[in-house]
């Protein structure tokens, strides 16, 4: 049963988008309701910060790569479209003063 909570606590998706306070203290009082000793519990807050922390990254990227498809998909033009739009404007803005 222990396996099997320790498992659930550590998915994901449900870890990402919990607090990272929320989540020592469900160690914490896991660590406490389990009896197990001061090593194992420092094991387990540590595996559970570190869990945290990569289902966080991963969930971070795959929220940035669904934004990413979303905005091709809305052909909107890019930042370096724009600036590249930008400085073609100042050119010719440019040499229309000189031309004067």
């Amino acid at each position: 049963m222990f396996e099997y909570l320790k498992k659930s606590l550590l998915t994901g998706v449900g870890l990402a988008l919990r607090s990272k306070k929320e989540i020592e203290d469900l160690a914490k009082e896991f660590a406490k309701n389990s009896k197990m000793d001061q090593d194992e519990a420092k094991d387990f807050l540590k595996e559970c910060q570190q869990k945290y922390e990569d289902a966080k990254a991963d969930f971070d990227k795959k929220i940035e790569k669904t934004i990413e498809k979303i905005l091709l998909k809305l052909d909107l033009p890019s930042k370096s479209d724009i600036k590249t739009l930008n400085d073609r404007i100042d050119n010719l803005t440019k040499k229309l003063s000189d031309l004067k």
